[in-house]
């Protein structure tokens, strides 16, 4: 019969007895093993490292929460700011053309491609130049974010 599950057991040593004797030396130095100070260096950094994780691994959805926020309000800042200026350089002719009958009417409203793909192609490269030129930009978490939901 083949097992379905196994997991591997610790094996926990025996806690040997310390006698107390009226030498304070010996219990002193049979309780300390060899390198004490290093393993207690050891543990105090393990525990630093520990605590440093931890720490950051509470702050890191808030800060990546306030760093989308930041890009979202730039982009839409960058992009309103650049489709601003390039339309500044056509006017309503530019862009349509009005062809009215022997009365006046207007029979219909033709758009002309050419300005139109001139601006769909500008607008976004101007856009991802300026955010490109921008730089990089700090952003700073106050302490209010910690303690509300």
């Amino acid at each position: 019969m083949h097992k379905i599950y196994s997991r591997f057991r610790f094996r926990i040593p025996k806690i040997r007895k310390i006698s107390i004797s009226p030498n304070i030396s010996k219990i002193r130095n049979s309780g300390l093993p060899k390198g004490g100070p290093l393993i207690k260096m050891i543990a105090i950094l393990v525990v630093a490292f520990s605590t440093a994780i931890l720490i950051l691994n509470a702050i890191e959805p808030i800060f990546r929460t306030l760093c989308e926020e930041k890009a979202k309000g730039i982009a839409t800042i960058v992009s309103n700011q650049q489709a601003s200026e390039v339309i500044k350089k056509y006017s309503y002719e530019d862009l349509f053309s009005i062809e009215r009958d022997k009365d006046g009417n207007i029979r219909m409203v033709k758009s002309n491609i050419i300005p139109m793909n001139e601006i769909s192609s500008d607008v976004p490269n101007r856009i991802q130049v300026a955010i490109n030129n921008m730089g990089k930009d700090n952003i700073q978490i106050p302490l209010r974010k910690f303690y509300r939901n």
